[in-house]
């Protein structure tokens, strides 16, 4: 099916519900409608048609979700372009999707102008809330340029519909190429780890180029509405929780650590919530187990990676709550329609228990990196999609990462996963982030290093944490030294950002192992 299909179906189940609410604007299904038709015959009367490749550059908000969908009407490629990226990163993003227009807020005009440059003819810029700079015009003012409505966007499985970026936590992205095929198998898999006989009413909390958005997405075909935050601070997550009876939120876990930091957050009613979902980084079993008792049996978890979005597993509630301690660990069983699997380094599909590489096939698996065969080759051996991620499975099948092969620590001989070690030091209560890593050692090669940030008004004494994590992972894992920082480097997605940390520690070594 065609993305615009999913919305059409929304909007049949009922025309006058509100599809966004955006601060007090509230807008319906039907005047959306009207919106994403309007946007769809301008780009084709500006020379745009099926397969031209369309960014919007935007913090949260309703009318760039409304383009993103009018673009889906033309059928155009969404090549999601992050607000809080840095210049070079827009740039690069820019020249390798290709992209030939650039709809922006005007909070980013600056950065916008300077990237118009970037675009491939016929260069289309405009301001989603007002006429812009440089003779942009503004959304309103575009729409004028529309008469027929644009032709019906192509259908089939192969259909490029999205270029993702891969995050560049450790270089500038690559564009992972998501056809209609990988979204229906992410809109499906949707909808039967998270089934809703109503409308949700869904947070868009972070930033909606990244989960937050494909969730929104996946929510239409159900006539949801998507409630927009402009930015996910803990305290306009709760109060838009209460007002609006949230049903559908996604967070990552170092959100989910603030929000349970947060003073007063055990006296808010959450009662509406059917599904907190867990996402973006493995979460310690010690913190799920809080986010259950605040915010009740909606916690859930999904695994996946832009090469794989959202649901190559899921974690239920129910399987918490009615399975062993252990199960806190996992990211879920794998979702219908694909394969996940352990690999050895020789190829070999290991049993379980055994560690080695997460890999997967099935619909859910990106087509290949843009412009990248090498690169897609790499991902590919062996006929699966390698993840990157370390882990293993249990004899039901439920899946758990113990670690990225790039932040797998070689202390002494011994492998040392620093998800592990993370774990255990977030189970310490004046800790409220953390990132384990190697650093050079002369004894060593590398040494196990944590640096964590504190909850506010916390002490805390490195003796004490080093000495939990000896006592529940043993020596080897434990950290030869802590590190207190202010704040810890993220990604625009809200992960912690090791690359960064290890840098610091590594500059002016010849190799980045010990």
């Amino acid at each position: 099916m065609r993305l615009i299909d999913y919305f059409r179906q929304g909007l049949r189940r009922d025309p006058g519900r509100t599809a966004f609410i955006d601060g007090e604007t509230r807008v319906t299904w039907a005047e959306t409608e009207v919106r994403v038709e309007a946007i769809a015959s301008a780009l084709a009367a500006s020379d745009l048609w099926a397969g031209c490749r369309i960014a919007v550059y935007s913090p949260n908000d309703a009318m760039a979700f409304t383009v993103i969908l009018g673009a889906f009407r033309l059928g155009a490629v969404w090549a999601p372009t992050n607000a809080r990226n840095s210049a070079v990163a827009n740039q690069h993003w820019l020249t390798l999707s290709g992209c030939q227009a650039l709809f922006y807020h005007s909070s980013l005009e600056a950065e916008a102008l300077a990237l118009a440059p970037i675009l491939q003819a016929p260069g289309l810029l405009v301001c989603l809330d007002r006429a812009g700079s440089a003779g942009a015009p503004s959304l309103e003012s575009f729409l004028t340029r529309g008469g027929d409505p644009a032709p019906e966007p192509p259908d089939g499985p192969d259909v490029l519909a999205s270029l993702f970026p891969t995050g560049g936590t450790t270089g500038l992205s690559k564009a992972a190429q998501w056809t209609l095929r990988t979204w229906e198998a992410l809109i499906g898999a949707f909808w039967q780890c998270m089934p809703s006989v109503t409308p949700p009413v869904h947070l868009v909390a972070g930033p909606m180029t990244h989960a937050a958005g494909g969730l929104a997405l996946c929510s239409l075909p159900g006539g949801a509405t998507n409630v927009i935050l402009r930015k996910p601070a803990p305290e306009l997550i709760l109060d838009a929780i209460e007002r609006h009876g949230v049903t559908h939120l996604y967070l990552p876990p170092t959100l989910i650590y603030a929000l349970l930091d947060h003073p007063g957050v055990r006296e808010r009613d959450f009662s509406s919530l059917k599904y907190l979902v867990v996402a973006a980084s493995p979460i310690a079993p010690a913190k799920l187990r809080e986010a259950m008792e605040v915010f009740g049996p909606a916690v859930c978890q999904c695994y996946g990676q832009a090469e794989a979005p959202m649901f190559l597993t899921f974690l239920h509630s129910a399987d918490l709550i009615e399975g062993p301690d252990e199960r806190w660990s996992s990211c879920g069983r794998p979702t219908l329609g694909v394969r996940v699997e352990i690999m050895g380094p020789d190829g070999e599909i290991l049993g379980p228990r055994q560690r080695g590489e997460i890999v997967c096939q099935g619909s859910l698996a990106m087509s290949g990196y843009l412009g990248d065969p090498q690169a897609t080759a790499e991902v590919s051996h062996h006929g699966w999609r390698h993840t990157g991620d370390l882990g293993y499975r249990d004899e039901q099948g439920f899946v758990y990462i113990v670690d990225r092969a790039k932040d797998m620590i070689i202390s002494g001989g011994f492998n040392v996963f620093s998800a592990e070690v993370e774990q255990v030091i977030l189970e310490h209560p004046a800790i409220l982030d953390c990132a384990v890593v190697g650093v050079p050692d002369a004894k060593w090669g590398e040494a196990v290093k944590a640096v964590v940030e504190l909850k506010a008004g916390a002490a805390l004494d490195p003796a004490e944490l080093i000495a939990l994590v000896r006592a529940k992972l043993g020596p080897v894992h434990a950290p030869k030294t802590v590190e207190v920082w202010d704040a810890l480097p993220r990604s625009p997605a809200g992960k912690v950002v090791k690359k960064e940390i290890r840098d610091r520690y590594w500059a002016g070594a010849d190799r980045q192992v010990g």
